[in-house]
């Protein structure tokens, strides 16, 4: 059964109460960490490391890729705090559990919220290993976060969508990637509901639709970021090649493999964009 308004802000308050008396009080920058995607977390001055499992009211991370923690502390001398691990509408969460990481940090005090993700690569010119600065978005996930009753309590439901992704976060990242000899594709993403991977047919719709990736994230958690008034930007590592007219087999572990190798230049991204806000 669905909780009430009430019942949602009751939850909420008492997820956040939970984690400042545990010692997470001033984060100014929250970050989501996608699948492969966790060795950002070595590079911060951990002040607390706490397992979703702990946390009251906060959805469980099922998938096994992903370690399911909230972890506090210092990342190029700013308070962070960062989702290892996040949660997707095929893992059975409605789109308010999904979202619920985000609102919680928005609790917390962040403004600016980093997100990555392990996607496909829609756009033939990209190829495996690559990253992606998402400039856009398409929703395929056939609902929205905030479809829901009394959502209204927390900001306006008819979100403005003109500029998901910060704009002057984007062209800084553009000149970071410059700086570092890091090639950095800027494009649309779109995501699906999954597990299961796309179609022949599916890849070649998505073509079609101008995506350049695709993945089965992010797109909730930006949509309740614009809802929150959070400063937003989003960075994609292309693990795999989406060629209908060539399509391979998809091996789960090569794409975590893939993801590790490209996410050290993700960290670089990250960490010089985080000095500057």
């Amino acid at each position: 059964m669905f909780s009430t308004p009430m019942k949602k802000q009751i939850d909420l308050q008492e997820t956040t109460d939970y984690l400042k008396a545990n010692g997470i009080t001033d984060p100014t920058i929250g970050i989501v960490l996608g699948t492969g995607l966790g060795k950002l977390v070595d590079e911060i001055e951990i002040e607390k490391e706490i397992a979703y499992s702990e946390i009251p009211n906060f959805p469980q991370a099922t998938v096994e890729f992903h370690s399911g923690k909230l972890i506090y502390g210092s990342l190029s001398g700013k308070k962070v705090i960062v989702m290892a691990g996040r949660f997707h509408v095929y893992e059975g969460y409605n789109l308010w559990e999904v979202t619920y990481g985000i609102r919680t940090m928005h609790q917390l005090g962040i403004s600016t919220l980093l997100i990555s993700n392990a996607a496909g690569a829609i756009n033939l010119n990209y190829k495996k290993g690559d990253l992606m600065l998402i400039d856009d978005h398409i929703n395929l996930q056939g609902g929205s976060p905030l479809a829901f009753k009394g959502a209204n309590d927390f900001g306006n439901i008819f979100a403005d969508m003109l500029e998901p992704y910060s704009k002057k976060i984007n062209t800084q990242l553009k000149a970071i990637a410059k700086q570092n000899d890091i090639q950095l594709h800027e494009g649309i993403y779109t995501s699906v509901v999954g597990p299961q991977l796309e179609t022949r047919a599916e890849y070649r719709m998505l073509q079609i639709l101008e995506t350049d990736a695709v993945g089965m994230s992010t797109v909730p958690e930006v949509i309740v970021a614009k809802q929150l008034g959070l400063t937003c930007a989003a960075i994609s590592v292309l693990t795999d090649e989406c060629d209908p007219k060539n399509l391979q087999p998809v091996d789960i572990s090569e794409i975590i493999a893939i993801a590790g190798k490209a996410e050290p230049k993700m960290i670089i991204l990250f960490k010089e964009l985080i000095k500057t806000i």
